[in-house]
């Protein structure tokens, strides 16, 4: 493991699987704390978690339901009575409820509202105070490519996720000249256990539809997350980058 003269602490929400998990062991790897958080009531991660200190990786992981805003404000009081400051903000965590508009039905609609959008302010409302009081701070919330080009079945997800972007420029002109830098990343298809899962003939077009010729692996996000949170992207903040292979440029 690499370290830094002056490691941070990163809290990465849905950081026990798929890209979330990879970010937390890139920001393990840059040096830093990582606190992680699991689905409360939902998720068991003594077994992820055991797995990872066998590794040589500590990990601290948290129980939230980033959809509700009660939730987030314990996991935040939780952390701060634990003495633990929050440099690194990773919002990660998500979910798909995917149907055509014409037979989606409001449920849908609000589960995916307000686990992908809405734990924007839940997460984030805690810890903006504190980064930009101590003048130092990384925000690199997680959007995809169907935030900028639309999914047919996705309205609900696409209109979430270009909701991340729209929330990740306001708030990066909020915190610029605090030394607080906000940034989303659009991961486009990428081969976590959610995909590979989905039936060989639906996986072959999706890779059909991008220029390289390939699903992305998880390591490629978290490189470009971990760029974000480091000394040397200080002067990058408001940015939506793109990571999909060519799937979709703008």
């Amino acid at each position: 493991m690499s370290h830094r003269a002056n490691p941070r602490t990163a809290l990465v929400t849905g950081g026990t699987s798929g890209i979330g998990e990879a970010i937390a062991l890139a920001l393990h790897e840059a040096g830093h704390r990582v606190v992680v958080t699991c689905f409360a009531g939902v998720e068991d991660p003594s077994t992820w978690r055991d797995a990872q200190a066998a590794a040589g990786r500590g990990f601290q992981v948290e129980p939230v339901d980033v959809a509700d805003y009660d939730s987030c404000q314990a996991l935040a009081a939780r952390l701060q009575d634990s003495g633990i400051a929050i440099d690194i903000l990773v919002n990660d965590a998500g979910i798909t409820r995917d149907s055509s508009f014409r037979k989606m039905d409001k449920a849908k609609w609000d589960a995916v509202l307000r686990t992908d959008l809405d734990s924007m302010f839940n997460v984030s409302k805690p810890f903006v105070d504190g980064m930009a009081e101590r003048g130092w701070g990384r925000i690199v919330n997680i959007s995809s490519v169907n935030g900028t080009k639309g999914q047919f079945g996705q309205t609900n997800y696409s209109a979430a996720k270009a909701g991340v972007q729209g929330f990740t420029k306001a708030l990066a002109q909020e915190l610029a000249r605090k030394g607080v830098t906000v940034n989303s990343v659009s991961p486009g298809y990428v081969g976590t256990a959610l995909v590979t899962a989905m039936k060989p003939e639906i996986v072959e077009s999706i890779v059909a539809q991008v220029p390289m010729g390939r699903l992305g692996k998880p390591e490629e996000i978290a490189a470009v997350v971990a760029f974000l949170c480091s000394e040397g992207a200080a002067y990058v903040t408001g940015a939506n980058i793109a990571v999909n292979g060519g799937q979709h440029m703008c």
